[in-house]
């Protein structure tokens, strides 16, 4: 059981001991602080709003009352988007002119899990400063100040703001519903039995695409491990074939991470879900820049420089990778977890954007979605992880792992990348879970997986 405090937000299990876990009183504390934040931060207004939505899991519909009372209880009026997804919630806070928004979600964590995402006034997750001065703020709750009865917030429902958020989607420039219509495509989606299983089939009845449903039901009970990885996939690899589709969608519980299967059942590979997207976008704009973090695969570097562009990698978190995009003035950037970030859009990663723009380039390309993945750069990547308990000590240990291999090409910017020259290792600490992960891309799956077990050994040594 555990209750991890980040920049990004707080993240805990459910049930246990207050300050172990996200217990009620946990949730209260970190959105009061969040709320006191935001009324500093805006200290000029009389009256403060923020939006707040969660995903189907179990705990949801607790947590996201206990924030809202929360929040009403500091004075601030709350728009109340119900069942949501990530993306959508970052969408609507502009959209309503709100001073914040609050995302109930543990994204791919299991149904044990839930947290809270905190986002500024443009609906983009808060910077490292801001993150810091909120967990001061919970540490300290004597500089927390309750409204007094006459000044308590208005708590107002809003519906339907995922069908809002699929207009904006689809007004999208590149978006081209004509050519995905014409296509006549045939999808099997699995939206893990949370959001994306109202958002996804939404998105493409109105794209005249025609939709399988696979654990749609939004109940939070999800049929399988949540996190988008090909081991969790069987069902729907199966049933893509069964079907005869033209290729199946996978999101995760909050919908910010897009897995795609080709019609042979085959995983398209959450790394190319960007690959492809950026492919499209630059091919349509004539070149750009792209983004994505260190962690991603090397093969987005190759599509940008094939269209002329740069490439540039950043700090893992979404908060980095959207400060370098706007350094770099990119066109289209994400994370290789098959998070895209579309700035014409808005800066977050968002599976229905990532839907569209997918679909209009196996549209365009009047390919199988399987040659369309053939017709990239073939690397392999191996996902693994190590569990850590309170005793070791991680730091020395990439410490330790830099120095092994300060003759190669090593990054520290965010733990330890090692670039070899056909293949990388990016060892670094979970900000969400107890756990180091070790990250390798290679030529083969075989060269990616040996490269991961030898680095996976070489760090039980060091912590034995």
């Amino acid at each position: 059981m555990t209750l991890i405090k980040s920049i990004s937000g707080i993240r805990g299990t459910i049930g246990g001991n207050t300050g172990d876990n996200l217990t009620p009183i946990d949730a209260v504390k970190f959105a009061a602080a969040y709320g006191t934040f935001i009324k500093k931060k805006n200290s000029e207004k009389e009256k403060i709003n923020i939006v707040i939505g969660r995903d189907a899991r179990i705990s949801g519909k607790m947590i996201s009352s206990l924030v809202a009372d929360t929040l009403v209880g500091l004075g601030i009026n709350v728009i109340d988007l119900g069942l949501s997804t990530t993306p959508t919630v970052e969408v609507a806070v502009p959209l309503e002119k709100a001073d914040g928004g609050i995302i109930l979600t543990a994204s791919h964590n299991p149904k044990q899990w839930n947290a809270l995402k905190l986002l500024n006034e443009k609906g983009e997750f808060l910077n490292g400063e801001d993150g810091a001065e909120i967990l001061k703020i919970a540490e300290n709750d004597a500089t927390i100040e309750f409204a007094e009865v006459d000044d308590l917030g208005l708590y107002k429902k809003k519906k339907n703001y995922i069908k809002k958020h699929i207009k904006e989607v689809l007004k999208l420039e590149l978006v081209d519903k004509k050519a995905i219509k014409k296509a006549k495509f045939k999808v099997v989606v699995d939206g893990v039995n949370s959001t994306g299983g109202i958002a996804i089939p939404t998105l493409l009845k109105e794209l005249g695409v025609k939709c399988i449903e696979l654990y749609c039901e939004p109940n939070g009970h999800f049929p399988h491990n949540p996190e988008p990885l090909k081991e969790h996939l069987t069902d729907i690899s199966e049933l893509v074939v069964k079907k005869k589709a033209d290729l199946g969608i996978v999101v995760d519980p909050d919908v910010d991470r897009l897995a795609l299967i080709s019609e042979d059942g085959s995983m398209f590979g959450e790394e190319y879900t960007l690959v492809a997207c950026a492919d499209y976008v630059l091919g349509q704009l004539g070149g750009g820049n792209t983004v994505s973090n260190l962690s991603s695969s090397r093969a987005l570097r190759d599509v940008t420089e094939k269209h002329g562009g740069t490439y540039t990698a950043s700090a893992v978190g979404e908060v980095n990778v959207v400060q370098m995009m706007k350094d770099t003035n990119t066109v289209i950037g994400g994370e290789g977890n098959g998070g895209i970030i579309y700035p014409e859009s808005h800066y977050g990663r968002d599976s229905l954007v990532g839907v569209a723009l997918f679909l209009s380039h196996l549209a365009h390309k009047k390919m199988s979605c399987k040659a369309l993945r053939d017709s990239y750069p073939s690397y392999f990547m191996s996902k693994n992880k190590i569990q850590l308990t309170p005793q070791i000590d991680v730091d020395k240990i990439l410490e330790t792992m830099a120095n092994n291999y300060k003759n190669e090409d090593v990054n520290t910017i965010d733990g330890v990348k090692i670039d070899f020259a056909e293949e990388w290792v990016h060892l670094r600490k979970s900000n969400t879970e107890p756990i180091i992960r070790i990250y390798t891309e290679s030529t083969s799956q075989e060269n990616a997986d040996a490269l991961a077990e030898r680095f996976i050994t070489e760090i039980q040594q060091i912590i034995q």
